[in-house]
Order: C-alpha cells, then sequence, then structure tokens
C-alpha cells in the first residue's frame, strides 16, 4: 500500500524558511515521480514542484522559482521541499502525492494518485 506521510510545516515570518518532508511507504522513490502540492483557503489546489522517479528531473511552478527546491533521499525514501524567502502568499496546506509519469499538465495534478494528508504551512509576521 503507497503511502506518504507530508511533516514540517509550522508558523514562518516572511523572508524566513521551512523545510517540508515526505516520507515514502509501500514502494520506492525510483518508481514513482514524487510533486508537491499546495491549497490554500477558497482557491484551488495548485501544483508546486515535482521530481522525476529518476530524480534527474525537477520541475517548479513560476511562483515558487528560484525559492524552493526539491530534492530526495534514496535512503530515507523521502522527498524534501525546501522553501526559502517566504511570502504571505506562500500560505497553504501543502500535499505531496504520486505519479507514473511526470507529464506536462502536471501542476494539475491529475495524473498523482496516491495523496498524503497535508502540513500547514502560514507565513505571517
Amino acid at each position: 500500500q503507497l503511502q506518504l506521510v507530508e511533516s514540517g510545516g509550522g508558523l514562518v515570518q516572511p523572508g524566513g524558511s521551512l523545510r517540508l518532508s515526505c516520507a515514502a511507504s509501500g514502494f520506492t522513490l525510483d518508481s514513482y515521480a514524487i510533486g508537491w502540492f499546495r491549497q490554500a483557503p477558497g482557491k484551488e489546489r495548485e501544483g508546486v514542484s515535482c521530481i522525476s522517479s529518476s530524480g534527474g528531473f525537477t520541475y517548479y511552478a513560476d511562483s515558487v522559482k528560484g525559492r524552493f527546491t526539491i530534492s530526495r533521499d534514496i535512503a530515507k525514501n523521502t522527498v524534501f521541499l525546501q522553501m526559502n524567502s517566504l511570502k504571505p502568499e506562500d500560505t497553504a496546506v501543502y500535499y505531496c502525492a504520486t505519479a507514473p509519469l511526470i507529464t506536462p499538465q502536471w501542476t494539475n495534478g491529475v495524473d498523482f494518485g496516491s495523496w498524503g494528508q497535508g502540513t500547514q504551512v502560514t507565513v505571517s509576521s
């Protein structure tokens, strides 16, 4: 059974940093692409970043390019999202999810199957 557990969210001031973790079980990271998504109250879910099953390809939404970095630790079977220079508009619940492949429409999340329960990120002074 594929399972994803997110952690690392919290309250941070604008300009601060957080590192989110997505711990995977029931499969290995070289089997699936992993994506990070977020959803703010009253807004649609949006794709933030994803990493291919090989780890050789990473993608970012324009809104986070240059500020967020996705990475993974194969030994820990965990994917990370390092978030720097956080802004109030980054406030949302962040989810990770699996997909067999990364497609050009990855940001809409349709290709992603198993989802974690989410972790809250709040950027506020």
